[in-house]
């Protein structure tokens, strides 16, 4: 929503950059990573971690300035849910059915109108999405608490900078940068640290309801904040991939799924 509303005034990538700049220096500042003591292999995985994370924060910064709010979402969302119904067993891998007509109503291929680079950036952000969610489960096995974050979020502010040029410092003016120091702290930094500590307390079970949720939220919070109306269709697609996302968290076979239901549920904050 955010990105939305500041779209007139700043490009999704530089508020992309913005946010992961502030955000680096904040989440340095809380981890303190230099107290830790990392294993040969955490920071490779924490730096692969980072080029997820800027892949799929500025994939779908950019698709939500193109798509309505709940279809990027629900777009981006079937990400980990493919990574759910590839876990499940036997006859519950055809649940992968359910998004898919899910899609197809969220598109609607057949009226031309959709914007298919919107689109295309939805699903590359999807794709970012669930390879950030695999590499997640790797760091937190190997480094405690938010030490891995103090490593990844740099490296994905680093391939932002890379990517929409070392010139958005001359590009966001001055009132944008301070003003990016907010939205930092709502975005990544507040996600990100209620992330890992739901990791610590919180079920798969308690958390399936939020994550089958999200793309609802999406586009709840775009018909009242945005004024982006669904059609019927539309809002069909959503309601598919809500209930096979519930039903993939609640049924997936890997005792880690929990992980999978937090990372994703932080996301309705973070984006």
């Amino acid at each position: 929503m955010i990105t939305v509303k500041l779209s007139d005034s700043i490009s999704a990538e530089d508020l992309t950059w913005v946010r992961l700049i502030w955000g680096s220096l904040l989440i340095i500042l809380i981890a303190r990573p230099w107290r830790h003591s990392f294993t040969r292999s955490a920071p490779m995985t924490s730096a692969v971690l980072g080029v997820t994370i800027a892949g799929t924060t500025i994939l779908y910064m950019v698709s939500i300035t193109r798509l309505p709010l709940g279809t990027a979402t629900a777009l981006q969302f079937l990400g980990p849910l493919s990574l759910s119904v590839l876990r499940a067993r036997g006859a519950l891998k055809w649940m992968a059915v359910i998004p898919a007509a899910g899609v197809v109503a969220l598109t609607e291929p057949w009226q031309g109108s959709i914007d298919l680079a919107g689109v295309v950036l939805a699903l590359g952000s999807a794709l970012f999405f669930a390879a950030y969610i695999v590499l997640t489960q790797r760091a937190g096995d190997k480094i405690a608490g938010l030490h891995s974050l103090a490593i990844s979020v740099p490296v994905a502010a680093i391939v932002v900078t890379m990517t929409v040029g070392a010139s958005a410092v001359t590009r966001v003016s001055t009132d944008m940068l301070v003003a990016g120091l907010g939205v930092a702290v709502l975005l990544p930094v507040i996600p990100y640290v209620l992330e890992f500590l739901a990791l610590r307390r919180v079920t798969a079970a308690a958390f399936g309801t939020l994550v089958g949720l999200q793309p609802a939220v999406a586009l709840v919070v775009g018909l009242v904040f945005l004024g982006q109306v669904p059609g019927v269709l539309p809002m069909v697609g959503i309601v598919l991939v809500v209930a096979a996302s519930v039903g993939a968290t609640l049924t997936g076979s890997r005792n880690g799924s929990g992980k999978i239901a937090i990372a994703s549920g932080a996301r309705c904050l973070r984006n």
